[in-house]
C-alpha cells in the first residue's frame, strides 16, 4: 500500500502519519522542480524537508490568504540555493504559488526564480542567494521587531508588535565572514526571538565541509551569547519540534540549532554527496526514488491528505491573523499618531512638512565640513521623523550620526543609535532586513573607502529596491594623513555603477541639506550621501531647487558672456571656483556648476542636451575619470586622479596629484584653444 494510500482517509491535522506524507511530498515538489529545470539544487531540500515541515505546521506563525500580515513570523531561507524547498512550502501550505509556477522553476518570467526574490513570489521575505546576506538580513527583522514592539506596545495593547525570525542557514552561510558579524551583533543586542536552524549535512560544492572548515559552531554561537542546542538527526520530528519550542520559550538571547542532515536524503547513490548539491537526481535516480517510496510518478504530487492538514492549518492561522487585525484597529483608534509614525508592515517616508529646506539659511554662512552639515540636517530632520533610526560602524563622531533618542540595547530598543559596531558588512545587511520588515526607515555610515567592506549588501539595497540611507564621509584624497589606504580614488564612480543607488555629493552646507531632504523622501531604493572630512566654503546663494530636476545647480555665473562652463562634484566646487577667479584674470569667463547628482544630470542631458550652455565643459572631481567621459561631449575636458593617492596633509597631496585650480584653468584653455582650432581635447587623469 502507497504512503499516500495510507494515510487519505486522516482527519486530524497533524499526526505522525500526516508528518512524514506531508515530509515526502516536500522532497518530492523540490526534486521535481529541479527535475523539470534540468538546473538547481535538491541536496537541501531533501535533507532539510522535516525540519521545514516541523517549523512551518507546529511554530511559524503565518497566514497563507494575508502574506504581508505585518505581525506574522518571518522565515528568511538564507541558504537561497536550496530555494525549491521554500516553493514547495509555499505551494503545500496554500500560498499563492501553483503547481504551474513550480513546474516554471528557474525559467524566465517565473514566480520560481533559482534564489528566491523579494517582491516577485508571495512569502518571501527577503531576496537571498550570496551567502550570510539572509542570516544577517534576519538580524535586522529580529531587531526591527524588538524595536518596534518597544515603540507600539502597552500595557492595553501589549501584542501589536510579537513575533519571532526563523533562519534556515547552511555551511555556506556559516563560512561567509558575515554570519560572524550579523551573529555576534544579534548575540550582544540580545535577540531572543531570532532562531537559526543549520542544516550541517557536512557537504560544499567541492566535497565534504571539513576539507576547508572543522569550525565547533554551537561554540561558536554560545561565545557570542546565543542558547545553543544540537538534534543529531534531521529526520526526528519530535526531536525537532522540541528543540523549536525550546527556541520559542527562550527570549532572552537569540537561539541556534545545530541540526544533523543527510544532503539529497532518499535519493538512491546520491545522498551523501557533494553530487547532489547543485546537480538534479537525474531522471534514472528520481525515478528509483520514487519506487523506494512507493511514490506516485506524476510529478508534483501532492497527496489530498496533506491538502487536508495545510487548510486545516491555514483556517487556524486566519483566525489568529484576525484576531490581531482586531486588536491592530483598536490600536490604531487609541494611538492614531503612532500608527502614523510607525505604520506597520511597510517603510515610512517623511513628514509632508518642509523641515530641511528653511536650515539651510542657517547654515549657509558657515564654513563647515559637509559630514558636520550632514549631523546638522539629520538632527533636524529626525524629531519629526520618528521612524528614522540607525548609527555608525563604530563611527559617529566622525560621521557625526549621533541622534537624540538614546541607544538600542540589550531589552532597552526603545533607542534610536544603533552601535553596528566594526561591522560594516553586517551594517548595510541588517539595515536590509529592518527595511524590508518594515516600519522602521534605517540609515548607517561609515567612511567612504570602507564601502568596500559592505558593498555586496548594498548592492542587495539597490536589488530589493529598500530605501536605507547610506552615509559615506571622509570621501576623498583630501583624508590627507591617513594615507592611500583611507583615501577613496574608485569609490564614487564605483557606487554610481550599482542600479537603482541614488549617488549625491553635495559641495556646501546648503547642498548637505538637500542631499538629506532627497535621501529622506526617496522611496524607490537606497542612497549614498558622500561627505567631506574638510571643511568647504558656502557657495552661491544656497538655493537648490534645480537640483533635484536636473542633478547640479549653478554657484557662479556671469549676467554677460561666457567662454568655458567648469563643473564638479562636492569638495572640487570650491576648487573650480578658484580655477574661474584664474581664468578671470586673463579675461577667460567662466561659469560654475555643481553636479550633486551626476546621473539625474546624465538623464536630463539625455532628454534635453540644452540645459547646458552650447560650450565646452571641464569636468572636475578627485577620483577615476571614467564615468564623466560618458557625460562630456567631445570638446569637453575631464579632470579627474587614476592613480592611489599619497600620505600627507590633504591640500599638499591635492597639490602633488595635480589637482589644483591651476590645473583646472589650464585644461579649460585647452579645451579653448581645441575648439578655436577644430580638435578634440582628450581627458586631462591628473
Amino acid at each position: 500500500m502507497s504512503i499516500a494510500a495510507s494515510t487519505s482517509a486522516q482527519s486530524e491535522p497533524l499526526t505522525p502519519e500526516i508528518d512524514q506524507l506531508a515530509i515526502t511530498t516536500l522532497r518530492f515538489l523540490a526534486a521535481d522542480a529541479v527535475q523539470s529545470a534540468n538546473s538547481g539544487h535538491p541536496g537541501l531540500p531533501l535533507g532539510a524537508a522535516p525540519a521545514a515541515w516541523v517549523l512551518w505546521s507546529r511554530h511559524l506563525r503565518h497566514d497563507p490568504t494575508d502574506p504581508r500580515w505585518p505581525d506574522r513570523d518571518r522565515f528568511v531561507l538564507s541558504a537561497g540555493h536550496g530555494s525549491a524547498l521554500l516553493y514547495a512550502l509555499l505551494h503545500v501550505f496554500g500560498y499563492d504559488l501553483p503547481a504551474s509556477e513550480l513546474a516554471q522553476f528557474r525559467q524566465l518570467g517565473s514566480r520560481t526564480p533559482g534564489h528566491p526574490e523579494y517582491g516577485l513570489t508571495a512569502g518571501v521575505e527577503t531576496t537571498t542567494g550570496p551567502l550570510g546576506q539572509g542570516l544577517a538580513n534576519a538580524v535586522g527583522m529580529a531587531l526591527a521587531e524588538r524595536m518596534l514592539a518597544a515603540r507600539c506596545n502597552n500595557e492595553v495593547h501589549e501584542s501589536v508588535v510579537d513575533h519571532r525570525t526563523w533562519v534556515l542557514a547552511g555551511d555556506g552561510d556559516l563560512m561567509e565572514g558575515i554570519s560572524h558579524e550579523a551573529a555576534s551583533l544579534a548575540g550582544r543586542l540580545g535577540l531572543g526571538r531570532l532562531t537559526v536552524i543549520f542544516d550541517d549535512n557536512n557537504i560544499t560544492i567541492d566535497g565534504t565541509a571539513d576539507l576547508s572548515c572543522r569550525d565547533d559552531a554551537l561554540a561558536r554561537f554560545a561565545a557570542y551569547g546565543w542558547q545553543t542546542i544540537s538534534v543529531e538527526d534531521g529526520n526526528d520530528v519530535a526531536a525537532i519540534d522540541q528543540a523549536l519550542t525550546r527556541a520559542r520559550e527562550n527570549v532572552s538571547t537569540p537561539t541556534f540549532i545545530k541540526l544533523r542532515t543527510t544532503i539529497g536524503c532518499g535519493a538512491p547513490g546520491l545522498e551523501g554527496t557533494s553530487k547532489v548539491h547543485g546537480s538534479p537526481l537525474g531522471a534514472e535516480a528520481l525515478a528509483a526514488m520514487r519506487t523506494n517510496f512507493d511514490w506516485p510518478p506524476a510529478a508534483f504530487h501532492v497527496p489530498e491528505a496533506v491538502r487536508a492538514a495545510t487548510s486545516a492549518l491555514a483556517g487556524q492561522a486566519a483566525q489568529v491573523r484576525e484576531q490581531w487585525e482586531r486588536d491592530h484597529a483598536d490600536w490604531i483608534a487609541d494611538h492614531p499618531q503612532l500608527a502614523a509614525d510607525f505604520p506597520l508592515g511597510r517603510v515610512p517616508g517623511p513628514p509632508e512638512t518642509d523641515i530641511l529646506t528653511p536650515l539651510t539659511a542657517d547654515i549657509a554662512t558657515e564654513r563647515i565640513a559637509t559630514r558636520q552639515a550632514s549631523g546638522m540636517a539629520l538632527n533636524a530632520l529626525a524629531p519629526h521623523y520618528p521612524a528614522l533610526v540607525g548609527g555608525s560602524a563604530d563611527l559617529a563622531g566622525s560621521t557625526n550620526t549621533g541622534i537624540v533618542g538614546g541607544d538600542v540595547k540589550t531589552g532597552n530598543y526603545g533607542g534610536r543609535t544603533i552601535h553596528f559596531g566594526i561591522r560594516e558588512h553586517a551594517m548595510a545587511a541588517v539595515m536590509n532586513g529592518m527595511s524590508v520588515h518594515g516600519g522602521l526607515r534605517p540609515f548607517g555610515s561609515t567612511f567612504l573607502v570602507f564601502a568596500d567592506y559592505l558593498r555586496p549588501a548594498l548592492r542587495m539595497s539597490a536589488l530589493m529596491r529598500q530605501p536605507v540611507i547610506y552615509v559615506f564621509t571622509h570621501d576623498s584624497i583630501y583624508v590627507g594623513e591617513d594615507g592611500p589606504t583611507h583615501q577613496p580614488i574608485e569609490h564614487i564612480e564605483s557606487l554610481r555603477l550599482i542600479p537603482g543607488l541614488t549617488v549625491l555629493r553635495p559641495a556646501d552646507a546648503a547642498e548637505t541639506a538637500q542631499a538629506w531632504d532627497i535621501a529622506s523622501r526617496n522611496l524607490a531604493g537606497p542612497t549614498a550621501l558622500i561627505l567631506s572630512r574638510q571643511s568647504l566654503p558656502t557657495l552661491g546663494d544656497g538655493a537648490c531647487g534645480n537640483i533635484s530636476t536636473h542633478g547640479f545647480r549653478v554657484v557662479r555665473n556671469r549676467p554677460d558672456a561666457v567662454d568655458v562652463v567648469l563643473a564638479a562634484s562636492g569638495s572640487e566646487v570650491s576648487l573650480a571656483v578658484e580655477a574661474a577667479d584664474l581664468l578671470a584674470d586673463r579675461d577667460i569667463h567662466a561659469s560654475v556648476l555643481s553636479v550633486m547628482w551626476r546621473e539625474r544630470l546624465h538623464e536630463t542631458l539625455l532628454r534635453d542636451p540644452k540645459v547646458l550652455p552650447d560650450l565646452p565643459v571641464v569636468w572636475i572631481e578627485a577620483g577615476i575619470p571614467t564615468g564623466w567621459r560618458a557625460v562630456a561631449r567631445d570638446r569637453d575636458a575631464v579632470v579627474g586622479i587614476a592613480r592611489f593617492g599619497e600620505s600627507g596633509p590633504g591640500p599638499q597631496v591635492a597639490a602633488h596629484l595635480g589637482l589644483t585650480a591651476s590645473a583646472i584653468a589650464e585644461a579649460a584653455f585647452s579645451c579653448l584653444d581645441s575648439a578655436s582650432a577644430g580638435k578634440q581635447e582628450p581627458a586631462i587623469d591628473c
